[in-house]
Parts: C-alpha cells; structure tokens; sequence
C-alpha cells in the first residue's frame, strides 16, 4: 500500500493516475499474472485503507517469483517505481508483504493488512515476508531505486 501525496483527482499525483490503466495493463497480460484487487472502476485506487482515501491498496497474485520479479523490475512499473517519491508520502510502517496463497485464492484487504500486521509483529516468516525472504529473488538487489518513499 501506498499512502498518495495529495488526494486522487488532484494535480500533484495526476501523472501517476493517468498511468495506472497502462500499467496495470502490463501487469494483466504478463506471463504469470494471475488476480490483482480491482474496484468497479478498474484499480483499487477508489479502496481506502483504513478510511484514508489517500492510502490504496495494491494487491496482486502471481504464479511465481520470477514472473513477479519480470514485472516489477523489467517493465514500464520500474520507471513509475523510480518516480515513487513525487506521488507518494514516506510511511512510518511497513507498507509492503509477500506471502504464498493456496490455488484459486483471491486475497481480501484484511487478509493483506493481518499479513503486514504479522510481519511487523514477527518480522520475516513463511506467513508473511519481503523480496530479502526470498531464496529464488534477486533482481530486487540489483534492480531497486534508493529507499526515499514509501519503503
């Protein structure tokens, strides 16, 4: 999750709205891209978390790491990445987890935030973890932008 710089709609984070069909596009037809959380209205962006409207949700399932990873690291999802910090504020918490869903399962919001929630209690297990976790991940180390938001 991400908590925006200024509410949706506004001018400050309009070039990362205007991005998201685009984006989520590249994600939806790359091999190993199975479910992301969606609203009526195609992103989750309209899906406050916690009655933020500035804080959205960005959940997706992937049948592998490696097709995660291609996403992630190799597509036009790098450059917006990088460009995190202009759209984005600095969270005091973590933001981000992994963990490994049985087949067919579709991931609700509380199950996403239950699992941040046990990897900011427990740190990094099997039941929730980050890209370090990860034995067959390393583009991450290579490839990630410098810690300057939402990280």
């Amino acid at each position: 999750m991400g908590r925006l710089r200024a509410a949706p709609g506004e001018p400050l984070v309009q070039p990362f709205m205007d991005a998201l069909d685009t984006i989520n596009g590249i994600a939806e037809r790359s091999d190993g891209f199975i479910w992301r959380l969606k609203s009526d209205e195609g992103n989750a962006t309209s899906i406050a978390v916690e009655g933020d409207p500035r804080l959205i949700p960005n959940i997706s399932v992937w049948r592998d790491v490696q097709s995660l990873e291609h996403f992630v690291w190799n597509t036009l999802h790098r450059a917006f990445y990088k460009r995190r910090a202009e759209w984005f504020e600095v969270l005091e918490r973590m933001y981000f987890v992994m963990w490994w869903v049985p087949e067919g399962h579709q991931p609700s919001l509380d199950e996403a935030l239950a699992r941040l929630a046990h990897l900011e209690e427990h740190g990094q297990t099997d039941d929730a973890f980050g890209w370090s976790y990860l034995e067959d991940a390393g583009m991450w180390r290579t490839h990630a932008c410098a810690q300057v938001a939402a990280e």
